[in-house]
């Protein structure tokens, strides 16, 4: 049986007003695979920086944005459980979430337990997946800690400071001043990323941070690194800084791996990583194996209201526009979510 997707294009370096709505004919699941009615897909950084041509591994235009979604399977292949029909499940896509329906492969699904709000879970995919391994993969930070989240207020950063806090971790956030009460709410202290940062948070922790996640990079990067105590981490995982910035996209990020490589040849006592999400995809059942058990572990905290999630708005998929310029007008806190179309 066919099915018909509606999909949003993002046909090339263009404004949001520019996205193309379009159908798709769908085949049927093959072996292995499930079709998804997708009711939730998120506005992340990465499609921010994928508009402007930015993104470090983005494909070809024109393609179809989505880096994770949250859906309902609908139909199943050969060699797939009958049951997995009717079940709500989260994954990664990179590419693609931006549609009615897709097919996938049935092993890169993540089971969301069923009274999770589709909106709210979509929110915790990659936003989750990330601050959860930056957090405990990465940085390992235990609790009596203290460490450092700049953008408290962004998806990941709102998360981070949740899982930081019911980890029993001190937070110090960076936000602007509009986001005081959100960042504070969350348990965070906050302080205004549009002052001196390094004297504000010396004030707060006169000996260093025992973790730094920093999505900005640029110059900023070295602060980030000098406001480490001894055997701290810092995780960059971003340079949201030179997103408006015309070149090569890949080198400023180029010049970041180089510039924390140096950085850990030092006899400093302190530590600096990248993250990315990908790292160890060519150990594929490892990989979905870490990602279904940090996921679930994302989960198992909501489904509790330890973590709460961070919508920002809720907007039809066919509003994709929309839903973009609002994402990047830095107003928001938490993440824009695109849901199905009346």
């Amino acid at each position: 049986m066919t099915t018909i997707a509606t999909e949003i294009v993002l046909p090339g370096k263009v404004d949001p007003r520019e996205l193309q709505i379009t159908e798709r004919a769908l085949p049927a699941p093959g072996p292995g695979q499930a079709l998804i009615r997708v009711d939730a897909s998120g506005v992340s950084f990465a499609e921010q920086q994928m508009r402007r041509g930015k993104y470090y591994d983005q494909p070809p235009f024109p393609f179809v944005p989505g880096y994770d979604l949250v859906g309902t399977v609908t139909a199943v292949g050969a060699e797939v459980d009958p049951a997995l029909v009717g079940r709500r499940v989260a994954a990664l896509t990179k590419i693609g979430g931006w549609s009615s329906h897709v097919v996938l492969d049935a092993a890169e699904l993540v089971r969301v337990p069923g009274h999770l709000d589709a909106a709210e879970a979509e929110t915790f995919v990659v936003n989750g997946i990330t601050a959860w391994q930056m957090l405990h993969r990465v940085a390992g930070v235990r609790a009596g800690q203290t460490i450092l989240v700049h953008g408290a207020n962004g998806g990941v950063g709102s998360t981070l400071v949740q899982l930081a806090r019911a980890a029993g971790v001190r937070v110090i956030g960076t936000a602007s001043v509009r986001n005081v009460e959100a960042v504070t709410a969350l348990g965070a202290e906050w302080i205004d990323y549009r002052g001196d940062v390094p004297a504000q948070v010396r004030a707060l922790a006169p000996n260093g941070v025992d973790a730094v996640f920093d999505h900005v990079g640029g110059p900023g990067i070295v602060d980030s690194f000098r406001l480490l105590a001894p055997h701290g981490t810092l995780v960059s995982y971003g340079s949201a800084s030179t997103k408006n910035e015309e070149g090569n996209s890949r080198l400023p990020v180029l010049g970041l791996f180089a510039r924390l490589l140096w950085w850990n040849t030092l006899p400093n006592k302190r530590n600096a990583h990248f993250y990315n999400i990908w790292s160890g995809k060519r150990n594929a059942r490892r990989f979905q194996n870490r990602i279904t058990e940090d996921l679930g572990a994302v989960f198992d905290l909501a489904v509790t209201g330890t973590l709460r999630a961070q919508v920002a708005a809720r907007i039809p998929l066919t509003e994709a526009a929309r839903a973009m310029e609002l994402a990047e007008s830095g107003t928001v806190t938490g993440k824009v979510v695109l849901v199905p179309a009346p």
